[in-house]
Parts: structure tokens; sequence; C-alpha cells
């Protein structure tokens, strides 16, 4: 193995102080845009790029503390196409009351870093923000421009965000053709302690949806057929009761496929229950990159324990399969039957992007170098990211996000849960990983 390289030794001893003090940062983002905003964080982003000498923006988007920040740092060969190196500043909220340790505190315990944005995704914020200090230091250069983007509002579907910059900033990605974000790359422990890293490329669409349902108000003693709280409450439960079929797109058969070939078995993708014991924790990823998903997350009605409202509202939080959209729009109105009505909250693309490709081959030479004999498969996201708006403008996306983890961590848990944290040592890895892949590109 290749000597793990001078830019990367000093990425490492800042990169844990690098999280910690974004993780400090409140960005954030309940999908109201009234919180506190990225525009702190993103002022040290700026800094600390702008202190090696890169050639920096901070912009705002939508308001003063809606803001981001553009670095660039030019390679070797200006006729190759600009690679894109992107995360995002903001956080979904943390009740302090559930947690062991202070959400903002960033405190290093049990060899972790803990903190709301540890995991999503201010450890790869850190990664790419190390990185790009320690190759502008000492001059290293790849052959391609790379443009270094950190962005607002990427939780609450990027319009704050990545779509403001494509319909407002597309110069900030001219030039660009491929782009590397979360959330992939990371590890997965098989039982036979071999390790395989999932690469993302691609992810479910989202379909965000707000239900209503509109009936007869009247008092709450009398016989009401005409009641918008029970008609939406049986359109929500036939939502999310119902059991959505196997649906698997090109990646999703490779991922199953290399998974199951791994193991020695074929995964039993219509039992969850038993695809759990099969590959246990992540079966939280697993599961929902093979099928459709329909989960309620909110409801609203009334005002008053003996009036019958004149309409109730839901949320519910739908995802699709790539080239799955039609059907599931179609299956999707049927539960809801002829009373109740959708609009959508936020509704995006689903996205699909080739395995065999030379950015994936260089992701997979650097994690064979860090992690000689791991294994290594396409993923597809059940959640969304600023790919999707980006894929506007022509830009491929991948999820390389490179971590080594424990064994026993639940990671899937810790996305958006409790507890947040990551291990020290899986940033170092990351670090050093991603060195490996920007030298190769």
């Amino acid at each position: 193995m290749d000597p793990t390289s001078a830019e990367a030794v000093a990425a490492q001893d800042e990169v844990i102080e690098i999280l910690r003090q974004l993780i400090r940062f409140d960005t954030t983002n309940d999908g109201t845009d009234a919180g506190p905003g990225e525009a702190a964080a993103a002022e040290y982003v700026e800094a600390a790029l702008r202190e090696v000498g890169l050639d920096t923006e901070r912009f705002s988007t939508t308001s003063s503390k809606r803001q981001g920040v553009v670095a660039r740092l030019p390679g070797s060969d200006a006729s190759l196409p600009r690679l894109l190196l992107h995360g995002h500043l903001d956080v979904v909220p943390a009740q302090a009351g559930d947690w062991s340790v202070p959400p903002f505190g960033a405190e290093v315990l049990d060899d972790m870093v803990w903190g709301r944005g540890a995991v999503d995704m201010k450890d790869m914020d850190a990664m790419l923000l190390s990185l790009a200090r320690a190759w502008a230091r000492s001059g290293r250069q790849a052959r391609r421009d790379l443009v270094f983007l950190f962005l607002p509002d990427e939780e609450a579907g990027g319009h704050h965000g990545s779509h403001w910059i494509v319909d407002h900033r597309p110069d900030i990605l001219e030039g660009v053709t491929e782009g590397v974000s979360e959330v992939g790359g990371f590890s997965m422990t098989l039982p036979d302690q071999r390790r395989m890293y999932l690469i993302q490329t691609a992810e479910k669409g989202i379909a965000w949806m707000r239900l209503y349902a509109d009936g007869r108000a009247g008092h709450g003693s009398v016989i009401n057929r005409e009641n918008a709280v029970t008609e939406l409450a049986a359109a929500v439960t036939r939502l999310g009761e119902h059991t959505w079929p196997v649906a698997l797109s090109p990646t999703a058969k490779r991922m199953t496929q290399t998974i199951g070939d791994a193991l020695g078995v074929e995964l039993d993708l219509e039992d969850l229950d038993h695809l759990a014991e099969q590959i246990g924790p992540m079966v939280r990823f697993i599961g929902a990159a093979t099928r459709n998903t329909t989960n309620p997350t909110m409801l609203s009605a009334g005002y008053k324990a003996n009036v019958v409202p004149g309409s109730a509202s839901a949320t519910v939080d739908g995802r699709f399969m790539p080239g799955h959209q039609d059907e599931f729009f179609r299956k999707v109105d049927e539960l809801l039957g002829p009373h109740v009505r959708r609009e959508f909250e936020n509704h995006d693309i689903a996205l699909e992007a080739e395995f065999e490709v030379p950015l994936v081959d260089a992701m997979r030479a650097a994690l064979d170098a860090e992690d000689p004999g791991a294994l290594v498969a396409p993923y597809i996201l059940s959640g969304g990211t600023d790919g999707k708006a980006f894929a506007r403008l022509g830009v491929t996306a991948y999820g390389f996000s490179p971590l080594r983890l424990p064994a026993d961590l639940d990671f899937g848990a810790l996305f958006h849960g409790v507890d947040e944290r990551v291990p020290v040592d899986a940033v170092h890895f990351g670090v050093r990983a991603l060195d490996r892949f920007l030298r190769q590109v």
C-alpha cells in the first residue's frame, strides 16, 4: 500500500477540531425558515478556506441567514470536466432532553464525536474542509478542477440551497459533470468479519404529501356520517399499513445480488424480519432501498373535544424507486380514495447513475488501499440529497463519504437520531480515503 500522503496526515491532524467547531454552530432546519440559519457556519467555512489562499465566495440565497460557500482548487488539466465536492451545513432539529449529551456540545466521548450533524453531514464537511486546506497549503493538485460547495437547506429540500443555486447561480457549477457528497462509502461488517462498503449511485424520489379531507362540521354528540377526521384517518391508515411490493431498480438489483453473494445466501427481500436476521441493522438501508414507501408523519384536525371539525389534514413522507414513479402515485391515489385529496410539500426526482465508471473505480481503489480486501457494492439511498437539484444541470450524483465503522455500531439509527455520533477513527479513515480518491480523479 502506498504510504499516507503528507496532505492526508495534515488533514487528519485538524479534521476532528473542525468537525467539533461545525457541530457547535446550531444550524437547525425545521423546514419553516424560522431557524437560526447557516450564516455563522458559512462564515467559519469561508474563513478557514481563505486562510490558505483558496478562491472563495460566501453567498446568501433567499435571506441573509441562509448562506453557503464555494471554493475552487485548480487542477493540472484545465481541459477536463470539473468535479463537485459538496456538503450541507444545516441539520435536523434535536430535542436536548432526549440526548445523553448536549446536541450542540460536540463532546468527544468513547472515541466518538457526539452532536447533531456528526453523521449528517458535518463529518463529511469537515473532511472536505480539512483536505482543501491541506492541499492548498502544499500546492497539491488533482488532474481536474475541484469545486468545494457548502450549502444551506438540504434537510428541507434545498429550496433555499441547491435548487436556488440551479435557478439563480448556475455559474457556480459551470463545467461540472459529476458530484460527490453523502451518503455512501460507509462500511457494513459481514458475518465472516469482512467489510463491505456501499457507494451510493442512486437515490429514491421524494413525495412529501399533504392530505386533506373535508366533512360536515357539527356537535360531537350527534351522529355524523361525513366526519373529516374519520375519512382522513382511514386513508392514512391504508397508506401506512400498505405493504409495498419489492420493486428493484438496476442499482438495487446489483446491490442485493452483491450482498447476497458475499453472504452466500439469497436475500429474502419479501420478509423484512428475515432480511434483518440475514444482514442485521443495515436492514434500515437495504430494506427501504428495494421498494416504495409511505410513512404518515403528521396529523392535524379540530379545536375542541365536542366539535366535529369541517376539515382534517395529514402529512405523509412518500419515497419511490427509480423508474417506479407512475405506479407509485397510481397506488397512492387508489389508497387515498375519492374523498381525500393530496398536494405536494416537496416532490423531487429519483436518481440512478452508472457503477462501472472511472469515478467509482477511483473510489474502489481508494477503499482497497485503506482497507485491503474490502468488498464494494452500489447502493440506493432511501432519502434524498442535493444531487437531485444538480441533476437539472447535467451533474451526475454519487455518494462517497467514506467511513470504516465498528461492527457493533448501528449506523443507520444515527441519521436524524438521538445521540448522533461518529467514531474519531472513522473520520480519520475518511480523510485518508478521500485524499487517495482525489489524487486519482
